[in-house]
C-alpha cells in the first residue's frame, strides 16, 4: 500500500484538486484507493459523496472528525484492500505536525501557484519539510506540482527559476483548465471525463504517475527539471546539493535569501 501526502499550508494551492484527481485516476485504472480528509473544510468528503453508485468506488475517511466513542486509531484505520492512501492535508498546518504528518508517507506531494505570495509559502514549506520533518532530497520522496499555470507567462517563469534553486523536482505542470471544475461539480476526476474534452489534461498527469510509481530513493529525478516538457530542465540557476549537515546549512542560507527569514 502506497502512502501519498498532498501537503502546503497556504491555503488555495490546490491540494484537493490533486488529491481528488489522483484518487480517481487510480479508481479508474481499478486500483483501491483510500482518501483521508484532514481539512475541516470537507471538501474531499463531499466529493466522494457526489460520486454516482456506477461509478468506480473510492473510499474516505473523514479524518477532521473526532469521535470520542472509539480511539483514534481506530477512526483512521484503513481498509485491508487498499491499494493507495492519499492524504489531504489542511490549511495552516504547524510546521511541527508535519513530522506526523508526513511519517510513513512514501511521496509527498507540494502544489503551488504561480504567484509571489505562494512562492514565498512554497518556500517555508519545503523548508519545514526537510529541517523539521527530516525528509531527505536523495530519498526522492517530494515532489512540486507546478499548478493552475498558464505558461509563457513572467509568473510562470519566476515560478519554475524558484522551483529549480530548491532542488526538488516538479514532478507535473497543471494548467489552469475548467475542465477540473466541471468534473469536481459531478463527483468525477478529469480522467473519468470524455476523453476529447480532457485529453489535453490527463496528459499532463502522466509524468505525476510515473513519479509516483518510482520507489523511494530511487534515481531521483534532475533537481528542478520540469517533467511537464518530457525531461527537459527548464528555468535558471544551478541545483543545490544535498547530504548530511551541508544540506541543512544549504536549506537555511535558502530559505534566508528567498523568503527573508
Amino acid at each position: 500500500m502506497q502512502r501519498i501526502v498532498v501537503l502546503n499550508p497556504k491555503g488555495g494551492s490546490g491540494k484537493t484538486t490533486i488529491a481528488i484527481n489522483l484518487a480517481s485516476y487510480l479508481a479508474s485504472r481499478r486500483h483501491t484507493p483510500v482518501l483521508m480528509d484532514f481539512d475541516p473544510q470537507g471538501s474531499t468528503l463531499r466529493w466522494v459523496r457526489k460520486r454516482r453508485p456506477a461509478q468506480a468506488p473510492i473510499h474516505v475517511i473523514a479524518a477532521f472528525e473526532r469521535d470520542t466513542r472509539t480511539t483514534r486509531a481506530f477512526q483512521l484505520r484503513v481498509p485491508d484492500v487498499a491499494t493507495h492512501v492519499i492524504v489531504d492535508t489542511p490549511a495552516a498546518l504547524d510546521a511541527h505536525h508535519l513530522p506526523e504528518m508526513t511519517r510513513d508517507a512514501d511521496k509527498i506531494l507540494v502544489p503551488v501557484l504561480p504567484s509571489d505570495i505562494d512562492i514565498h509559502a512554497c518556500s517555508r514549506c519545503i523548508r519545514d519539510l526537510l529541517l523539521v520533518a527530516k525528509i531527505r532530497r536523495e530519498e526522492d520522496r517530494i515532489g512540486v506540482i507546478a499548478n493552475r499555470i498558464r505558461r509563457n507567462t513572467l509568473t510562470y517563469q519566476s515560478l519554475i527559476r524558484f522551483l529549480h534553486t530548491l532542488g526538488i523536482p516538479i514532478v507535473a505542470t497543471i494548467r489552469d483548465s475548467q475542465n477540473y471544475v466541471r468534473a469536481a461539480e459531478l463527483g468525477m476526476g478529469v480522467h473519468e471525463l470524455k476523453s476529447y474534452v480532457a485529453q489535453d489534461d490527463v496528459a499532463q498527469w502522466v509524468p505525476l504517475v510515473e513519479w509516483l510509481a518510482r520507489p523511494a530513493g530511487a534515481a531521483p529525478s534532475a533537481p528542478g527539471a520540469s517533467s511537464q516538457d518530457a525531461g527537459q530542465a527548464v528555468g535558471d540557476g544551478e541545483p543545490v546539493g544535498s547530504g548530511g549537515d551541508s544540506q541543512a546549512v544549504a536549506v537555511r542560507a535558502q530559505s534566508q535569501a528567498l523568503i527573508g527569514a
